[in-house]
């Protein structure tokens, strides 16, 4: 197993920004997007990698980019770094399988989120309100139920250290715009729509998901992460049974532990234990397997 890339450091070339995942650079009429191994939970950043996270994240979101084309471009170039800029090439050992080369497109200020399953931060708001992001939903719903229909429940986008907060859509659309605010949620809609059923011939319920969406020669297109770990709870099929929480295939297994061992979820963010980091890796490479329907040596 290779050692895990926390963050990197290219002199050749221009970091624009570290997020709480990927590290940015800046190639002119490009971005070099490459995806590490930090872990983030509740919005902070952990101290321990995830070995091979990254390249999960990156793998993962090529394939879903590729099967969402029909519905809606991506901000993708290539993913092969063989085809990347001659300046990237002394970098190519780290940057194989975890990078992407992409469009410069302008990021929403908002995270589109879609609901299927009630859980998470929308089962809380259920519980207190009897609504998410606005939305009322039926009485009696039970944690991890499946929804009637899909929500589009969308949040603002926190700096690191800060917390997302849930919106509702009128506050999107005085964000955005109504016409983005309604082709965004309209978008991530369909591509949830697709996915889950995609997943779930695949043995994996996606709960929820939030997108990113960016505009790029006055196109919606989708940029950063697709259905992914990150950015999704995966739940196995099998051992699906709604009233309580649901095992799960991404991050959430960590957030439980932070959780057990009562963080705050304010930083510094506690170390994580061998076994919590062998098992999410763990986690991840499943889901990766059973998503793409190969086998991967990362």
């Amino acid at each position: 197993m290779k050692p895990p890339v926390y963050e990197t450091d290219f002199p050749d070339l221009n970091l624009v920004k570290r997020g709480k995942v990927r590290d940015l650079y800046d190639l002119g009429d490009a971005f070099l997007m490459v995806a590490t191994d930090r872990l983030s939970a509740f919005d902070v950043i952990l101290p321990d990698p995830i070995p091979a996270k990254g390249k999960v994240l990156t793998q993962i979101s090529l394939f879903w980019f590729e099967a969402m084309k029909p519905l809606v471009d991506n901000h993708l170039i290539t993913g092969d770094v063989d085809r990347f800029p001659s300046v990237c090439q002394p970098y190519a050992e780290i940057l194989r399988d975890r990078s992407m080369l992409v469009k410069k497109a302008d990021p929403l200020p908002i995270e589109c989120v879609v609901r299927g399953y009630i859980s998470g931060s929308g089962w809380k708001s259920y519980c207190k309100e009897g609504c998410v992001c606005g939305i009322r939903l039926r009485d009696g719903l039970e944690e991890s139920c499946r929804l009637e229909t899909p929500i589009f429940t969308p949040s603002t986008k926190a700096d690191i250290g800060e917390h997302d907060i849930n919106i509702d859509f009128r506050a999107a659309v005085e964000m955005v715009g109504r016409p983005l605010a309604e082709k965004a949620r309209d978008l991530s809609i369909a591509i949830y729509e697709k996915g889950a059923m995609m997943a779930l011939e695949r043995g994996i319920i996606i709960a929820d998901t939030k997108f990113e969406f960016g505009q790029f020669e006055d196109e919606l297109i989708l940029i950063d992460e697709l259905l992914t770990p990150d950015s999704s709870r995966f739940w196995p099929q099998d051992l699906y049974r709604p009233g309580g929480a649901q095992p799960s295939f991404d991050k959430q297994y960590v957030r439980d532990y932070l959780t057990q061992i009562g963080w705050d979820k304010n930083p510094p963010a506690p170390a994580l234990p061998e076994a919590v980091i062998q098992k999410t890796r763990e986690k991840y490479l499943d889901a990766l397997t059973a998503l793409t329907r190969r086998s991967h040596d990362l």
